[in-house]
């Protein structure tokens, strides 16, 4: 059990779940944290991530940090999510076991069941079949981070925890509208298209001012429009508050906003089950504080070799609660008071289409979700406006 003076390493602590759990903790009256940015500690690098648990020794680490994004992102980026999130795990659970550190935290992702997997996903149905082509990398990454906190548990006596949470969106959370998760997404994009179906150029450029839009290239980019606009040393497209109208007009419609309607990838027929961010970090550190192995697997069988398999330790984290993406999608429609119209682009990948968890693990282990999806949506465009209130006010 950790102390109050335990000192625990959150790494990730500035991302969506990482800086949930940082207040989660310190509202429990753990203070004795740490956390490094990007800038101060590269997790990519082996040398520096040894660098810091030798100078540092924390007696617990949250592996919060990882290279994400949504499914535009996934498909393009395929090399991106496989090595980084690979070479995070190897260097920061690598130095744990190193340095001895008593409790480790990794935090994974639902992805990792296959595409046909059972419903509700039972953590038993993990690599019983193919995964989904468009996070297969992602996923792959995933796998391996909790088998090596299983393999490093069975052979070492570590108590390293692995929780896969299902969809999040919260405080925190990235709109960037090529790499962002579907939800926060959906939220700015349908923003953005009320503000333009109202003629509200000075909210278009508020939101535009605090997240600068890109295009991949500007091949074939009427002349006018260039002109309106930053071409990056990249080639990238770049729309701010300082461009033209016309030019924002054409960057947007990329992403399918338009004055006049809204256009998402896909049918808008698969179910998600979508989990508040903060009650991911509540669910996360009551799982560091009071779980340990012992307590994720039972029921174990000896193979025919007669080798005792422990195996699927990890914590499905969820709601246990579905909806299709259209249901969400036009629930997010309702709360911000968009009047035009909403379509999809069928010729775009949907994903898996059903990928709802089994939760009964993590009940039985003491913890259960509070916030619902309608709740939870009208917080999260608060939250949003709310940043972009205070970005215009102060700069």
């Amino acid at each position: 059990m950790l102390d109050k003076n335990s000192k625990i390493y959150v790494a990730g602590h500035h991302g969506l779940v990482g800086s949930a759990i940082w207040n989660n903790l310190k509202a429990r009256g753990y203070n004795n944290l740490v956390g490094k940015s990007h800038k101060e500690l590269d997790l990519l690098d082996g040398v520096a991530v040894k660098k810091f648990f030798d100078e540092e020794k924390p007696d617990a680490v949250v592996l919060a940090a990882a290279h994400v994004g949504g499914i535009m992102a996934n498909l393009q980026y395929r090399a991106d999510f496989i090595y980084q999130n690979l070479q995070i795990q190897q260097n920061v659970i690598g130095e744990a076991w190193k340095h001895g550190v008593k409790k480790l935290l990794f935090l994974g992702s639902t992805c990792i069941y296959p595409r046909e997997a059972p419903q509700p996903m039972p953590e038993d149905c993990l690599l019983t079949s193919a995964l989904e082509y468009t996070n297969e990398p992602y996923a792959i990454a995933k796998i391996a981070g909790l088998k090596m906190c299983e393999s490093f548990n069975l052979q070492y006596g570590t108590n390293y925890i692995a929780v896969m949470p299902t969809n999040l969106y919260g405080p925190n959370d990235n709109f960037h509208l090529e790499n962002s998760h579907v939800l926060p997404a959906m939220i700015r994009k349908i923003h953005l298209a009320k503000c333009l179906n109202e003629n509200d150029w000075d909210a278009v450029r508020r939101d535009i001012k605090l997240r600068p839009v890109t295009i991949k290239n500007a091949d074939g980019v009427p002349a006018s429009v260039l002109s309106g606009a930053e071409v990056l040393a990249d080639g990238r497209l770049k729309v701010d508050e300082n461009s033209s109208e016309e030019a924002i007009l054409f960057v947007l419609s990329r992403y399918g906003i338009t004055p006049e309607a809204v256009t998402l990838w896909g049918t808008g027929a698969p179910l998600r089950e979508f989990l508040w961010s903060e009650e991911m970090a509540d669910a996360s550190v009551h799982v560091l504080l009071n779980v340990d192995f012992k307590d994720t697997y039972k029921n174990c069988v000896k193979n025919s070799d007669g080798i005792t398999e422990i195996r699927n330790c990890h914590i499905n984290v969820g709601t246990g609660k579905e909806l299709t993406i259209k249901e969400c999608a036009e629930k997010i429609v309702a709360e911000i008071g968009f009047k035009g119209a909403l379509k999809w682009d069928s010729s775009k990948p949907d994903g898996t289409m059903k990928k709802l968890t089994d939760v009964s693990k993590l009940h039985s282990l003491g913890w259960h979700h509070k916030i619902e999806i309608d709740e939870g949506i009208h917080k999260l465009y608060q939250w949003y406006m709310q940043g972009i209130c205070i970005n215009h006010q102060t700069i």
